[in-house]
């Protein structure tokens, strides 16, 4: 059984000016998810700036994200690090605060040899019993996981169920399901990939889409899955303009910028993140009036 099928949100994490968590956003903005049909939140993975939060803002923001969606869908915390030890630590303490599963990106800097990349991933799944979500993002980390050591952990230890696969390898991810039986639980890290993965048998996406218009990526996953593939594909076609603007600059400085733009006030970036640059803003602006989600 999937953590969740359909559309799970990356969500941002709001601050105040002055740097420090804004809970009370925090709080509407997961209440908009809800209610705009998102399937599940992830807290504090990428575009949640998790990067730059300490330990403790860390597990605090994942304890409040958990105690206000209260069971209505599942939040997936994002806990990974390049120190095995600190993921350990933090995977624990999501669990212990009610998160539902984790998403695990793999080690980055010090990166690491794939017989390293099981040993890390497997002491990390064995100090908790909910399900991981292993995060396979080369593109920032420097690290690429094959399918084959995918495959490993996810046939040599139980609750590693999943994979955000945002390489956008397509034959390594079909290589993936051939090796799993198609029974891993894959997600589209990309935006802009969703029915593609949707079509080798993925679960879902995990979107930073789904920050602005968390309806209509959940109907993306929902007409695939009802059986209206031409549908599905179409808004997935129609989101490309503005999934392009929402990566005009490093995630998640566009999506700040266009919830900001939509009235929603969630604050800030922290350095070294920085404002999104005014040409990108207008383009970012116009695309999304011409989605509908900006008037």
């Amino acid at each position: 059984m999937a953590i969740f099928e359909g559309a799970g949100v990356a969500l941002v994490t709001p601050f105040h000016e002055d740097g420090t968590v804004n809970y009370e956003k925090l709080e509407e903005i997961i209440e908009e998810q809800i209610a705009g049909g998102t399937d599940s939140i992830i807290i504090c993975g990428t575009t949640g700036e998790s990067s730059t939060m300490t330990h403790e803002e860390h597990l605090d923001v994942i304890r409040y994200c958990c105690k206000v969606v209260n069971k209505r869908i599942p939040v997936v915390a994002g806990t990974g690090s390049n120190c095995t030890r600190e993921a350990i630590d933090m995977s624990k303490g999501a669990e212990s605060v009610g998160a539902d599963g984790l998403l695990l990106v793999t080690p980055y800097y010090n990166k690491a040899t794939q017989n390293g990349l099981i040993q890390h991933y497997t002491a990390i799944a064995n100090a908790v019993k909910i399900p991981v979500i292993l995060y396979h993002v080369p593109s920032r980390t420097g690290v690429t996981m094959t399918p084959e050591t995918m495959a490993a952990l996810f046939h040599q230890v139980d609750n590693i169920v999943g994979v955000k696969e945002a390489s956008g390898n397509f034959s390594a991810i079909a290589k993936l399901m051939k090796l799993t039986d198609g029974k891993m639980d894959i997600y589209s890290g990309n935006d802009d990939q969703i029915v593609p993965i949707l079509a080798l048998g993925g679960k879902g996406v995990i979107s930073v889409l789904s920050n602005v218009a968390p309806a209509q990526t959940h109907e993306i996953c929902a007409s695939y899955f009802a059986g209206d593939v031409a549908k599905s594909a179409r808004m997935q076609i129609d989101a490309i303009p503005l999934v392009e603007a929402l990566f005009s600059e490093v995630n998640p400085i566009p999506v700040k910028a266009a919830m900001n733009l939509m009235g929603k006030e969630v604050g800030p970036l922290r350095l070294p993140l920085t404002e999104i640059e005014p040409a990108h803003r207008e383009k970012l602006a116009q695309t999304m009036r011409e989605y509908g989600i900006l008037k």
